[in-house]
Protein backbone atom coordinates (compact mmCIF):
# COMPACT_ATOMS: atom_id res chain seq x y z
CA UNK A 1 0.00 0.00 0.00
CA UNK A 2 2.75 2.77 0.26
CA UNK A 3 3.80 2.10 -2.97
CA UNK A 4 0.66 3.95 -4.28
CA UNK A 5 1.10 6.95 -1.58
CA UNK A 6 2.90 9.01 -3.85
CA UNK A 7 0.94 8.58 -6.75
CA UNK A 8 -1.89 8.97 -4.97
CA UNK A 9 -1.11 12.25 -3.39
CA UNK A 10 0.15 13.50 -7.23
CA UNK A 11 -3.35 13.07 -8.23
CA UNK A 12 -4.84 14.49 -5.46
CA UNK A 13 -2.51 17.49 -5.59
CA UNK A 14 -3.61 17.91 -9.76
CA UNK A 15 -6.37 17.54 -9.00
CA UNK A 16 -6.89 20.49 -6.42
CA UNK A 17 -4.44 22.74 -8.80
CA UNK A 18 -6.85 21.92 -11.59
CA UNK A 19 -10.12 22.86 -10.13
CA UNK A 20 -8.44 26.17 -9.16
CA UNK A 21 -7.76 26.89 -12.38
CA UNK A 22 -11.16 25.86 -13.84
CA UNK A 23 -12.27 28.55 -11.17
CA UNK A 24 -10.20 30.87 -12.42
CA UNK A 25 -11.62 30.34 -15.81
CA UNK A 26 -8.11 28.46 -17.57
CA UNK A 27 -9.67 25.12 -18.46
CA UNK A 28 -6.72 24.60 -21.10
CA UNK A 29 -4.31 25.37 -18.99
CA UNK A 30 -5.51 22.95 -15.66
CA UNK A 31 -6.30 20.56 -18.22
CA UNK A 32 -2.57 20.18 -19.02
CA UNK A 33 -1.38 20.64 -15.69
CA UNK A 34 -3.69 17.93 -14.59
CA UNK A 35 -2.32 15.37 -17.64
CA UNK A 36 1.38 16.76 -16.16
CA UNK A 37 0.58 14.99 -12.72
CA UNK A 38 -0.90 12.26 -13.71
CA UNK A 39 1.96 11.43 -15.88
CA UNK A 40 3.83 11.67 -12.72
CA UNK A 41 1.55 9.76 -10.71
CA UNK A 42 1.60 7.28 -13.56
CA UNK A 43 5.78 7.19 -13.84
CA UNK A 44 5.61 6.38 -9.98
CA UNK A 45 3.40 4.08 -9.43
CA UNK A 46 3.49 0.61 -9.08
CA UNK A 47 2.13 -0.15 -12.41
CA UNK A 48 5.58 0.95 -14.54
CA UNK A 49 7.83 -1.41 -12.48
CA UNK A 50 7.06 -5.07 -11.58
CA UNK A 51 6.92 -5.71 -7.50
CA UNK A 52 10.42 -5.39 -5.53
CA UNK A 53 11.29 -8.09 -4.01
CA UNK A 54 14.34 -8.60 -1.20
CA UNK A 55 17.97 -8.70 -2.75
CA UNK A 56 18.54 -11.83 -0.84
CA UNK A 57 15.53 -13.27 -2.66
CA UNK A 58 15.92 -12.28 -5.73
CA UNK A 59 19.88 -13.38 -5.80
CA UNK A 60 18.27 -17.02 -4.91
CA UNK A 61 15.22 -17.21 -7.18
CA UNK A 62 17.88 -15.86 -9.70
CA UNK A 63 20.47 -18.98 -8.48
CA UNK A 64 17.31 -21.30 -9.34
CA UNK A 65 15.74 -20.17 -12.35
CA UNK A 66 19.29 -18.01 -14.21
CA UNK A 67 17.20 -15.14 -14.86
CA UNK A 68 18.74 -11.34 -14.03
CA UNK A 69 18.94 -9.37 -10.99
CA UNK A 70 17.71 -5.97 -11.61
CA UNK A 71 18.67 -3.56 -8.60
CA UNK A 72 16.96 -0.06 -9.47
CA UNK A 73 15.30 3.28 -7.24
CA UNK A 74 11.73 5.16 -8.04
CA UNK A 75 12.67 8.02 -10.20
CA UNK A 76 16.03 7.21 -11.72
CA UNK A 77 15.14 7.73 -16.21
CA UNK A 78 17.78 4.97 -17.01
CA UNK A 79 15.43 2.42 -14.82
CA UNK A 80 12.71 4.19 -16.46
CA UNK A 81 13.69 3.73 -19.75
CA UNK A 82 15.06 0.17 -19.18
CA UNK A 83 12.19 -0.93 -17.84
CA UNK A 84 9.87 0.64 -20.86
CA UNK A 85 12.08 -1.34 -23.19
CA UNK A 86 12.00 -4.43 -21.85
CA UNK A 87 8.34 -4.03 -22.32
CA UNK A 88 6.25 -7.36 -21.37
CA UNK A 89 9.66 -9.34 -20.92
CA UNK A 90 10.30 -7.14 -17.53
CA UNK A 91 7.98 -8.96 -15.67
CA UNK A 92 10.45 -12.26 -15.93
CA UNK A 93 13.08 -10.25 -13.93
CA UNK A 94 13.95 -10.13 -10.53
CA UNK A 95 13.52 -6.10 -9.65
CA UNK A 96 15.31 -4.60 -6.47
CA UNK A 97 14.45 -1.76 -5.67
CA UNK A 98 17.58 -0.08 -3.54
CA UNK A 99 15.57 2.39 -1.47
CA UNK A 100 13.20 0.03 0.21
CA UNK A 101 16.25 -2.70 0.46
CA UNK A 102 19.28 -1.79 2.30
CA UNK A 103 21.00 -5.01 0.81
CA UNK A 104 20.09 -4.23 -2.59
CA UNK A 105 21.78 -0.87 -1.99
CA UNK A 106 24.90 -2.50 -0.44
CA UNK A 107 25.53 -4.73 -3.33
CA UNK A 108 24.99 -1.71 -5.95
CA UNK A 109 27.38 0.04 -3.74
CA UNK A 110 30.22 -3.04 -4.02
CA UNK A 111 29.53 -3.27 -7.93
CA UNK A 112 29.88 0.05 -8.54
CA UNK A 113 33.05 1.54 -6.39
CA UNK A 114 30.48 2.71 -3.69
CA UNK A 115 28.27 4.53 -6.19
CA UNK A 116 24.42 3.76 -5.97
CA UNK A 117 24.32 3.83 -9.62
CA UNK A 118 21.44 1.85 -11.46
CA UNK A 119 19.83 0.22 -12.89
CA UNK A 120 22.45 -2.48 -12.36
CA UNK A 121 21.50 -5.92 -13.66
CA UNK A 122 23.33 -9.04 -12.43
CA UNK A 123 23.27 -11.92 -14.83
CA UNK A 124 25.68 -15.13 -13.49
CA UNK A 125 26.60 -13.36 -10.17
CA UNK A 126 28.72 -10.67 -12.58
CA UNK A 127 27.08 -7.05 -12.60
CA UNK A 128 26.64 -5.18 -15.44
CA UNK A 129 25.75 -1.22 -14.77
CA UNK A 130 23.24 0.83 -16.96
CA UNK A 131 22.96 -2.02 -19.70
CA UNK A 132 21.56 -1.48 -23.03
CA UNK A 133 17.66 -3.24 -22.78
CA UNK A 134 18.27 -5.25 -25.84
CA UNK A 135 21.33 -6.66 -24.12
CA UNK A 136 19.27 -7.75 -20.99
CA UNK A 137 16.66 -9.07 -23.32
CA UNK A 138 18.93 -10.88 -24.47
CA UNK A 139 20.18 -12.37 -21.77
CA UNK A 140 16.61 -13.39 -20.71
CA UNK A 141 15.84 -15.26 -23.67
CA UNK A 142 18.99 -16.69 -22.69
CA UNK A 143 18.41 -18.12 -19.35
CA UNK A 144 15.09 -19.29 -20.25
Amino acid sequence: MRAWILPTLLVLCGSVVAAGLILKGNPGTAAALLLAFLALAGVNSPLIFPRSIGAREAQRRSVVDGRPVVFWRPGCKYCMRLRIRLGRSARQLHWVNIWRDPAGAAAVRAANDGNETVPTVVVAGRPHTNPDPEWVRGQLATSA
